[in-house]
Parts: structure tokens; sequence; C-alpha cells
């Protein structure tokens, strides 16, 4: 077992996001020689402070497994038993379908040349991609892919996520801005502060039940490794945000933008092994049915299922279905 502490904060990095062809072809011959193996057991130690005094968590790797090293991930969703992704790059942008187990790509539609693909969830029986600065919200049949209409976007497209309600899209600003899903007019919008400073760069983003304890039973919502305790009756609703450039996530109160926390993803997968800048932690995926939590990154070779001691739960374990 391998232990580190969570790093108190993080700096970003100023790269180019934009990826040209030429650009791609180099970073996925050198991703193709980064797939390497599983890191199941990797375990970091407890939660501890942050520079702006918010609780930083650590992590536990419960499974890994192989993850295409030439997608640059851009979105990444479970639903209904599968795991779908958005990846990007003008020429490079496509919408998967992915198997879990073996990360092959059983399910794909190309995207035009002229579009960049990013953010996505699934809405109600279909997939729901943003594209980067087109202005356009794409919508597919979920089992199909077959194109079904789409949406004017104002701004920029990064994150994607729902509520159950409206749409939430990040634009790499601190705002996240809530869309009704039948004509993507904006109904609100909340600015993201930590300890009332703006947090920025927010990228990829995931609704995630955190569970709580039952304020009778005195239980801790988990275990010091992240089991759960059998004893909860409650849960938070949070939004998950990747930080473009940190190797962090923001825990996020929908309801006002306050940061509550972040989880750091430190080590995960090292920077020494990244084959370039901007093969940067993004894509986060709940599996609700399982409470996995799934997590990886622009060009990386592994997918990663996480538990985060003292806040989710591991979840069932067993095999990748």
């Amino acid at each position: 077992m391998w232990w580190v502490r969570p790093r108190r904060h993080a700096r970003a990095g100023r790269c180019r996001r934009t990826a040209s062809a030429g650009w791609c072809r180099r970073v996925q011959r050198s991703a193709l020689s980064l797939a390497g193996g599983c890191a199941c057991g990797f375990l970091v130690a407890a939660a501890v402070t942050a520079d702006d005094g918010l609780p930083v968590h650590g992590f536990r790797v419960v499974a890994s497994w192989p993850h295409d090293p030439t997608a640059f991930t851009q979105g990444l969703v479970w639903a209904n038993g599968a795991l779908y992704e958005s990846t990007g790059g003008h020429g490079h942008s496509s919408l998967r379908r992915v198997d879990l187990a073996s990360g092959r790509v059983v399910q794909q539609r190309l995207l035009s040349d002229s579009l960049f693909g990013e953010g996505l969830t699934a809405w109600r029986g279909t997939l729901v991609q943003l594209t980067w600065r087109a202005g356009r919200v794409l919508r597919y049949d979920q089992a199909t892919f077959a194109a079904l209409d789409e949406l004017s976007l104002a701004g920029e497209g990064w994150g994607l996520t729902h509520d159950g309600e409206r749409w939430i899209i990040s634009d790499g600003s601190s705002t996240l801005r809530f869309l009704d899903p039948a004509t993507g007019a904006e109904t609100r919008r909340v600015q993201v502060l930590a300890e009332g400073r703006p947090l920025r760069r927010l990228n990829e983003l995931e609704w995630v039940p955190v569970p709580v304890a039952d304020a009778h039973s005195g239980a801790d919502a988990t275990t010091a490794t992240g089991a759960t305790s059998g004893r909860l009756r409650k849960r938070r609703d949070e939004i998950w945000a990747n930080i473009w450039h940190d190797d962090r996530l923001a825990r996020i109160d929908p309801a006002d933008g306050e940061v509550l926390g972040y989880v750091d993803l430190t080590g995960l997968w090292p920077q020494r092994k990244r084959p370039h800048p901007e093969a940067v932690l993004n894509g986060i995926a709940f599996d609700a049915a399982r409470r996995r939590l799934l997590v990886t990154g622009k060009h990386w070779p592994r997918l990663y299922w996480i538990a985060v001691p003292g806040l989710l739960p591991a979840g069932s374990v067993g095999g990748p279905d």
C-alpha cells in the first residue's frame, strides 16, 4: 500500500487548450506508450486543510481499467449500466460508448472537423454534448447515437451535468449556469466562491449525492477506508468539478455556489508520466446504482474507480459491469 498526503494547494498551468490535428497525432503516439498497469490499492491520507481554509480529502483507488490513451477526454457519464465519453480536438471530437473492462470503444459517432467536443450528460433517454466555441448543444438518442436536435448556447461550453430538472454548464470561468432543457434558456446562475474568492477554470462537472450520517445514530458517513458504515439515512447533493490544470476536484453547493472542499487526486497519474502539458485530469462519472466514482484524464491510459475516505463510500466492490 502506498500512502501520500494531499497537497495544500495547486498552481494552474498556462497551456494551450485547443489541439491542432498535427499536435493531436504527436501526443497520441506518445500516449500509446503509456498504457501502464493498474494502480489498485493506492491510498492517500485523511483530510487536511487547504490554504483557503477548506477541507481537502484524499482518495483510495478501488479498481482501475484501461482507457484509450488517444482520447482527449472532455466529458464522462455513466448511464443505464454503460460508460459514455465525449472527446475533443478539431478533427478528433467524438461521442463514444466505452466498455469499462477493456477500454474498447464499442460505439462511436464522430463530430465534424469544425466542432470541438466538450461536456456530456445523459438526459431522459438522450445524450447531450456541448461544443466549445460553436455555440451548439447537440442531443442524440442514447441507444443509437442518432442526432435528434440541438440548442443554441451563448458563450463557451466546457462541463455539463444536471440536477434532474435543469442542465448545469461551466464555461471555464467561476460561473455555473442552469439551463432549461427544453429551450436552452438560462434560468439562473451562481458564482463559485472558495471562502469568498472566485474559483475559476471550472471544467467537467458531475452531480454527486454524498451520504451523510443519521443525526440520531451518531454514525460517521464513512469509515477511515471509505467503506459505508451501514447506518446512513441522508444525502447531500453536490456538484463535483474538475479545475483545468489542477489535480483537485472542487465540491460545490449547487444552491449558492459555495465551495465545500476539495478532493486531491495528486499522484493518481503522476505529472512525470504525462505525455504533454494538456494531459490533465478531466472526466468524472458517478455510477449511482453501485455508488462508484469514476475519473480519468485527457490522453490518460487508465480510468479509475476511487473512494474518498471520510466522504464518499467505496460502494459495491465487484466486477466492472
